[in-house]
């Protein structure tokens, strides 16, 4: 790097990050909640707390004013790049930002220095470089085919060509969970809700790529957030259902953001819904679930959108199930760990934060721990079987279908 340029920048960073920044006490509240601080036997690079520090002070290296006067001092890659890696061990969950006595914002703050750093040319981490080019060319990080999207549809469900309602599948339940899709898509069936999907039409929402701090990488988010707004404005969607947490946060606050504009529908997860026809009694239950259920919240459906109650109105109203909550719930509950793209680049550490979530359900002896997300149901399921702990692993949706005497094979 030249003699007299400062070895960071504040791309990506708004005037209220860089106060934030200012902003930590160092009381470290934040180490008693992460749960990659917890699953990495608390390691200091991963800390909250310690992050914002480290950033801090590279600030004052390069831009305080001693740089002002005297030129900046200069960082080693090795060092910013070690920042980095510590920076991408983390499921962008924001439970410190949940707990942080100044009011820190730390989902944003987190994904803002991703995107500061990815455009540095140090980040992303491991297999989470792949994203850009995967959605890019094939509209989907999985490499399949688009034209194959609905092949899942059975002969049972009809869909409309136009309707006020459509259901965004997913890329992970639309090819990898089709249980949730085929859930989902029966469910709406049997309740007499006339709705569409757009097939091939539906490209990934972007979610792993911000996420990830790969937002500006060939506009690709941006690109898809524009695509599919517009698929579902033609298509004549006036609400657009969502069962999958993350594709649910992407529309709900990455879609306007990236486009700078309202979106011309509704967005709604599909608990929420469900939920709202329960209240107005157009639900009736055909079979009984006799287990013990406990909750997860998703970080994306909970935390960064404010979903929680109507995941547990669902299954509080399905005959025969015992509801009970685990110790940390809602919006200080314990990440899956699949979150922020650790799953992809660092799947050791997402196993490890997923035993510890089994292993809160566990205490609560339930038989079945139950999330609202397909991330979430994957790296619970995987904790479980790491544990080899005797509670099965579900979807509300799925729950759902069942207790509505639905077959979801």
């Amino acid at each position: 790097m030249a003699k007299g340029t400062p070895s960071i920048n504040t791309n990506n960073l708004t005037a209220v990050q860089l106060m934030e920044l200012d902003a930590c006490t160092r009381c470290g509240e934040c180490e008693n909640w992460c749960p990659t601080y917890d699953a990495t036997d608390k390691l200091p690079g991963i800390s909250p707390k310690g992050k914002i520090k480290r950033w801090r002070e590279y600030m004052g290296k390069s831009h305080g004013l001693k740089a002002k006067l005297f030129g900046p001092k200069q960082i080693s890659d090795e060092e910013i790049q070690q920042f980095n890696d510590d920076l991408f061990q983390c499921t962008t969950c924001g439970v410190c930002g949940t707990v942080c006595e100044a009011g820190i914002n730390t989902i944003e703050l987190w994904e803002s220095l991703r995107a500061n750093l990815v455009k540095r040319g140090n980040g992303p981490y491991g297999k989470q470089s792949m994203f850009p080019k995967l959605i890019k060319e094939y509209h989907n990080p999985y490499m399949k085919d688009q034209a194959s999207r609905l092949d899942w549809v059975p002969e049972d469900v009809t869909l409309a060509d136009n309707s006020d309602i459509v259901y965004f599948t997913g890329c992970t339940a639309g090819y990898n969970q089709q249980i949730l899709a085929l859930a989902t898509a029966r469910v709406l069936t049997k309740l007499d809700v006339e709705f569409s999907m757009l097939g091939e039409d539906e490209w990934c929402c972007g979610s792993a790529l911000v996420r990830t701090g790969q937002q500006h990488l060939e506009d690709t988010p941006r690109e898809a957030a524009r695509h599919n707004v517009d698929a579902l404005k033609a298509a004549g969607a006036k609400k657009v259902l969502f069962a999958c947490a993350g594709c649910f946060r992407a529309a709900k606050v990455d879609w306007p953001r990236l486009l700078d504009e309202e979106l011309p529908f509704e967005v709604v997860h599909i608990t929420q819904f469900l939920a709202d026809m329960i209240d107005k009694g157009k639900i009736k239950w055909e079979e009984t679930i006799n287990k013990t259920v406990t909750y997860h919240d998703p970080c994306h459906l909970g935390r960064h959108v404010g979903v929680y109650d109507e995941p547990r109105k669902v299954l509080q109203n399905i005959p025969g199930i015992t509801f009970v909550e685990m110790d940390r719930i809602k919006d200080e509950q314990r990440c899956c760990g699949a979150g922020g793209g650790v799953k992809a680049g660092i799947p050791d550490l997402a196993l490890s934060v997923a035993t510890s979530r089994v292993t809160d359900a566990i205490k609560t002896k339930a038989d079945i721990l139950a999330s609202a997300c397909p991330f979430c149901r994957r790296n619970l399921s995987d904790g479980k079987d790491k544990l080899g702990a005797d509670v099965e692993v579900e979807d509300v949706i799925v729950l759902t279908a069942k207790a509505l005497g639905l077959s979801v094979e």
